[in-house]
């Protein structure tokens, strides 16, 4: 798909630059916090405030993205991203602290925006018909970054320093830029905005339409607030996981995060080649991603942790990429940037908070004890979302949405 599909290809390669240079200087980060301050709660705070921008800026960016050409807001966000890349450059000490945390907040500003236009954009580049397969590549493209950038910026910071992570962020986000500029969109998106300009419909109220519309997307709604719950705690633990419980610093970070991206990639192999079923079908791999989850909580083995982070990563990629296809095929084409954004919006809001109060609790709670609630909440949403799409009520809701 990605040889056929040229401009896809384009989007594509951009987001494995991006998102590479992204998370060898997260990976920095993390490992720099926990050197500096010996703190959960530190983790826990900067994971935080990189979702908190969605608040504000997640709305604007699927406003923008239903009435501006999508490469500007991707080729300028990217730009504007650069400078705040290096700031991290300045921390040197604890007293440093505040340095990380504004630039955090800022160039998850920049994603907040970036994301609904990006993830508006793939229903435009390719046919509706290969939706699942391309939501089955971005699994990849999220598990090539995580194998490249997480597993491999946790070398390279161990050898070079975290100053190189920094420079190589910055590099990246100028050649994505530069590589975006150079896809063309087709002349439907042109249309859509201009269709789009005279709605008067605020971007809250579009959303409280479809989502009362369409049960699928009511589903996927309460399964986004659900997980997005429990979700932070296993965002915290990672790098928890790898520096506290296992002592392997910068490098052990990089190995569970280059973990996750084995699964996401491997992930293509199954989710390519469903064609139906998907929402039933994404409820049971979470049910087994916190069937993983749960397990990691209770092993001491190095290896077994690893094989269960790509076990997990594997579950959430096909889960992902199945959720993806049933929103983009429900939402009406105008409104996926608005839907996208508020959707990105609500889910990293709650993350957020979930990960402040994740790195709270590690003060008062042993690490695996954590991840042991985060697994058993995991199963415990899949069953009670798989439990009320079998209900009477849904099915003939949904039967009539169709009909």
């Amino acid at each position: 798909m990605i040889r056929e599909e040229k401009q896809y290809r384009k989007l594509f390669l951009a987001g494995v630059v991006n998102g590479i240079g992204d998370r060898f200087s997260s990976v920095a980060v993390l490992a720099m916090l926990l050197q500096l301050t010996g703190s959960g709660l530190a983790v826990g705070m900067t994971l935080a405030i990189r979702l908190i921008p969605f608040v504000f800026f997640g709305p604007l960016g699927g406003w923008l993205a239903d009435r501006f050409p999508r490469k500007v807001i991707l080729v300028t966000t990217d730009l504007a991203r650069i400078g705040f890349a290096l700031s991290f450059l300045l921390v040197h000490s604890k007293g440093d602290i505040w340095i990380v945390y504004l630039c955090s907040f800022l160039l998850a500003a920049g994603e907040a925006i970036y994301s609904p236009a990006r993830k508006s954009a793939l229903p435009l580049l390719v046919n509706q018909e290969k939706l699942i397969k391309v939501n089955s590549l971005e699994q990849v493209l999220v598990g090539i970054v995580l194998i490249g950038g997480a597993f491999s910026g946790g070398i390279v910071s161990f050898i070079f320093g975290a100053h190189v992570t920094f420079w190589f962020n910055a590099a990246s986000f100028l050649g994505a830029a530069i590589i975006i500029s150079t896809i063309k969109f087709p002349e439907s998106e042109q249309q859509v905005m201009e269709g789009n300009q005279p709605v008067k419909e605020m971007p809250f109220v579009v959303f409280k339409k479809i989502i009362l519309l369409s049960a699928p997307v009511l589903i996927l709604f309460i399964c986004e607030v659900l997980i997005a719950f429990m979700n932070g705690i296993d965002n915290v633990l990672i790098s928890v996981y790898a520096v506290n419980e296992y002592q392997l610093g910068d490098i052990g970070v990089g190995l569970f995060y280059g973990a996750l991206g084995i699964g996401l990639t491997l992930s293509f192999t199954v989710a390519n080649r469903l064609r139906k079923n998907f929402l039933v079908i994404g409820l049971l791999c979470l049910l087994l991603e916190g069937a993983s989850l749960l397990l990691l909580s209770k092993t001491h083995w190095v290896v077994f942790a690893f094989l269960l982070f790509c076990g997990a990563g594997c579950m959430s990629g096909i889960g992902n990429a199945c959720f993806d296809t049933v929103l983009m095929k429900e939402i009406p084409a105008e409104h996926r940037g608005t839907m996208f954004g508020l959707l990105a919006t609500i889910g990293n809001t709650i993350l957020g908070l979930s990960m402040f109060l994740s790195g709270l609790a590690l003060n008062y709670l042993a690490p695996r004890l954590l991840g042991l609630v985060g697994g058993i909440a995991y199963i415990l949403i899949a069953i009670f979302l798989l439990a009320a799409i079998s209900t009477k009520t849904y099915r003939k809701t949904n039967q009539n949405l169709v009909e």
